[in-house]
């Protein structure tokens, strides 16, 4: 349908847990073909509604060049961790190591209403979870380590898009993640 505008970390819609999906209407599938249409364009391995303003719980994804998305899901993880580069389209240029679960199971609906179950591994797993996250407010920098942590914020404050986002008034925050970290968080 349209690119849109992806909101850079400070924006507090980021921040916010979306709403559920209640109607799998025109306007939905419209917003599925935006979030698809920015992801490729950005290009990123995901995309979450909240990145573009819209705060509903749908995502998209494009790993290994399979297109999916994915409305009001939940995640089932596996034991197994897996470590990685990981970086998102709300954090320009941003990347760093990321604990994730090796598995992923995650269940929800399709555009249309319908039910589907996405099985992953790898970087599917990370896509799913790393989408999931945005929709409940929490950000890939919330699953770092403190002293990572703290090194990506140097590199935020020092990055020219964060400067653009501060005079727009827009202050970010950080936080701790209430979801399990597997231990790993410290």
């Amino acid at each position: 349908m349209s690119i849109q505008e992806i909101r850079l970390f400070g924006d507090p819609v980021l921040l916010t847990p979306a709403s559920a999906v209640i109607d799998f209407d025109k306007e939905l599938r419209n917003l599925v073909a935006d979030l698809t249409d920015t992801m490729l364009e950005a290009p990123g391995a995901g995309l979450a509604a909240p990145q573009i303003g819209v705060p509903l719980r749908v995502f998209t994804w494009n790993v290994d060049d399979v297109l999916g998305h994915l409305i009001n899901p939940t995640l089932s993880l596996g034991d197994e961790i897996q470590d990685g580069e990981e970086g998102c389209l709300s954090f320009p240029e941003l990347r760093y190591e990321t604990k994730r679960a090796l598995k992923a199971v995650a269940k929800g609906f399709n555009m249309f209403g319908e039910p589907i179950v996405v099985e992953g591994s790898e970087f599917l797993a990370r896509a799913l979870q790393h989408e999931t996250d945005h929709l409940d407010g929490i950000l890939f920098i919330d699953r770092l380590s403190s002293q990572d942590r703290k090194l990506a914020m140097k590199e935020i404050r020092e990055s020219e898009w964060f400067n653009v986002q501060s005079e727009k008034g827009n202050v970010p925050t950080i936080k701790s993640s209430p979801h399990s970290l597997f231990g790993r968080n410290t």
